[in-house]
């Protein structure tokens, strides 16, 4: 199993941080560097910064959503990404959600799934060099226009961060990777039936298609105080991501058998009880959902990882300062099965 490192997209490290926690992680063989984006840094610049300054490790978005650029321009910006870093792209995509597509970008929060499929479809076109027409249900392009660079790769692996069944279907369908956020090990059959659907529908196996979940890493010795310090963003994700009607965190972690727990945790954070919804998160969901204690622990979980078939855990290392973020990134290198 591979790992990967994510870095947070909350703008509360430096650039020079994050490079530090880059540099360490290519150093200690991590396969890649993901940057997220939500209302915080823009994926994109970081790493472009980050791609002139590595030289093996690859480059990923985790992920940039498909609404707020187009999918012509998220071509260009995957062609001119992999030419910065010499081939080492990656590039991840989603459909975020209501908060940050029409609450952030004002933008409708509309037909996702089939918003995701074109876009895959017209970068990829895009980056064959193909004249560029398209007539599908979200896009109409017609002019036959053609990138003027020769991008160094005519295929850039495509992985998708989808957790509905349709969207997960389509993951199956055309991406090279699945990159889930809150995955559960112990329940990833939830979603793989789907996965596997997708793929036998395009004539392909499911082994083809890298499992890549987005796991928050944390170590400290003390399990209690590294299940508090991760809580926060467990309950950020399940109450706050969305509305009342529709979230697809809080969906997720309910069919692991959360449902009540997340019903509680909505309430309260939608509810402007944010630190009572933190409090509601149980250790069992916390412990189904991210690797946080002692580094003993933390090496259990990645080898529970392992059989059940992660073949790339991207690491979002959590920590109160730069010396604990680099202990963990180095505990993640030391104990991720070969």
């Amino acid at each position: 199993m591979k790992v990967g490192l994510a870095l947070p997209y909350e703008a509360n490290l430096s650039f020079a941080e994050m490079l530090e926690l880059t540099l360490r992680a290519e150093v200690l063989g991590f396969d890649s560097v993901w940057m997220p984006e939500a209302y915080g840094t823009d994926a994109i610049s970081i790493l472009a910064a980050l791609a002139v300054k590595t030289t093996r490790i690859r480059i990923g978005t985790g992920i940039i959503n498909v609404f707020s650029r187009t999918p012509a321009l998220i071509a260009q910006t995957a062609a001119t990404m992999d030419l910065i870093s010499a081939g080492r792209f990656v590039l991840g995509l989603g459909t975020s959600g209501h908060q940050v597509i029409s609450g952030w970008h004002g933008v409708p929060f509309d037909r996702p799934v089939q918003r995701m499929r074109e876009t895959v479809e017209i970068v990829r076109s895009v980056l064959r060099r193909d004249a560029l027409k398209f007539e599908g249900e979200v896009f109409q392009l017609s002019q036959g226009l053609k990138v003027q660079m020769h991008p160094v790769r005519n295929r850039i692996p495509v992985f998708l961060a989808t957790l509905t069944p349709a969207g997960l279907r389509l993951t199956g369908e055309v991406a090279d990777g699945w990159i889930p956020t809150l995955f559960s090990w112990e329940h990833r059959d939830i979603f793989l039936g789907d996965v596997r659907a997708g793929a036998v529908k395009a004539g392909r196996s499911l082994a083809s298609i890298e499992l890549a979940p987005f796991m928050r890493v944390l170590v400290d010795d003390d399990p209690a105080k590294a299940r508090e310090e991760v809580r926060p963003w467990v309950a950020l994700y399940v109450g706050g991501m969305g509305s009342r009607g529709k979230n697809f965190y809080k969906e997720t972690v309910s069919r692991y058998g959360f449902g009540e727990d997340a019903n509680a945790i909505q309430e309260l954070y939608l509810g402007g009880r944010k630190l009572e919804a933190i409090k509601r998160v149980p250790d069992a969901l916390v412990d189904a959902i991210t690797l946080a204690g002692p580094p003993g622990l933390i090496k259990e979980r990645l080898a529970a990882c392992a059989q059940a078939g992660v073949t790339l855990l991207i690491a979002a290392i959590q920590g109160q300062d730069q010396d604990q973020r680099l202990r963990a990134i180095e505990i993640t290198a030391a104990s991720a099965p070969g």
